[in-house]
């Protein structure tokens, strides 16, 4: 069964042709990435790191319980009964729509894609290539039917390859499920797959309502007020998954991206009782090095949502992957 409701409270964010971040900074144009690329250096990361020890999630989880594999970068498999569901999926060598070139695997998946179990849901957050990697969404569709989630305009390159059944979202709209409700969720990003259709697409978060417990999945986002917002309409979720790379240099990445510092405010502003690091460890997408590390290694937070767990790739208890502050 499927039910789909609208009962957005979310600022206006689309002005008739493109999609904006409201009451916030916008992503920085061509002149900017320049100025980035010309005058500022990558640290310098391995070329890949052989610490992942894959895991097998069971096909389905019984009882009451929330299961949460963290694979690599922003794809996470949430299990509850009766739901197995799967975060911007990518299992590609590369983040591009190019085989030879764009940003290359680090590490191997968490999760082998063959020892996936059946996926129920898939959540896709905007149209980037390391969120949405069309390869894996089509592996993944010869495998079952999953229901495709996606902001509003973003089901093109999905329907492009006849997969589906696809939902488009836009902030505040929800789809219910069965045993589980989804709803879209403002995040402070861009979008755009090549170079003459930025924002034409949205993005977003989402939180997910399912056994009386609320999951938030940030998606792609920078910090800003959308986070109390989120805890104002839905309340304090059990689990947050936040993203933490790709924010280095910050006058470049931080009206698109959080860093640690970051994800920590918004931790604390929802109310998350658990929180995760994602969006780190895989791709080396901007100058800080592949694995996130805090800037004041002193402050309380060194032993909150950033402790050294939560940052490998295979982790499945919550338990025993997290450190909730």
């Amino acid at each position: 069964m499927e039910d789909r409701t609208n009962l957005s409270a979310f600022p206006k964010h689309f002005d008739g042709k493109r999609f904006y971040n409201p009451d916030a900074p916008q992503a920085l144009g061509f002149l900017d990435v320049l100025r980035w690329k010309l005058t500022s250096r990558p640290e310098q990361s391995p070329r890949f790191i052989w610490d992942v020890e894959a895991t097998i999630p069971p096909s389905r989880l019984d009882g009451n319980g929330l299961r949460v594999t963290l694979v690599n970068h922003s794809t996470v498999l949430l299990q509850q009964r009766g739901s197995n569901i799967l975060t911007d999926p990518i299992w590609s060598e590369r983040a591009s729509p190019f085989s030879w070139i764009g940003p290359r695997r680090r590490r191997k998946p968490g999760v082998l894609f063959e020892d996936l179990p059946p996926i129920d849901a898939v959540l896709i957050s905007h149209n980037h290539y390391d969120h949405m990697d069309l390869p894996t969404i089509r592996l993944l569709a010869t495998r079952g039917a999953p229901t495709y989630i996606v902001p509003a305009r973003a089901a093109r390159p999905l329907h492009s390859q006849n997969i589906g059944p696809v939902h488009e979202l836009d902030w505040g709209e929800s789809l219910s499920l069965q045993g589980f409700t989804v709803h879209s969720v403002p995040a402070l990003h861009f979008s755009a797959r090549g170079i003459f259709d930025q924002n034409l697409s949205l993005w977003c978060g989402y939180v997910i309502e399912s056994a009386g417990r609320l999951i938030f999945f940030a998606g792609d986002s920078a910090f800003g007020p959308h986070f109390g917002q989120i805890r104002e309409r839905f309340g304090a979720p059990c689990l947050a998954l936040l993203p933490v790379g790709a924010y280095e240099p910050r006058w470049f990445m931080s009206p698109v991206h959080m860093g640690p510092d970051d994800a920590l405010r918004a931790h604390e502003i929802l109310g998350a009782k658990t929180s995760l690091a994602i969006h780190h460890g895989t791709l080396q997408l901007a100058h800080e090095g592949l694995d996130v590390r805090l800037r004041h290694p002193g402050r309380r937070s060194q032993r909150s949502l950033l402790r050294q767990l939560s940052f490998r790739c295979g982790l499945d208890e919550v338990a025993a992957a997290i450190t909730p502050i």
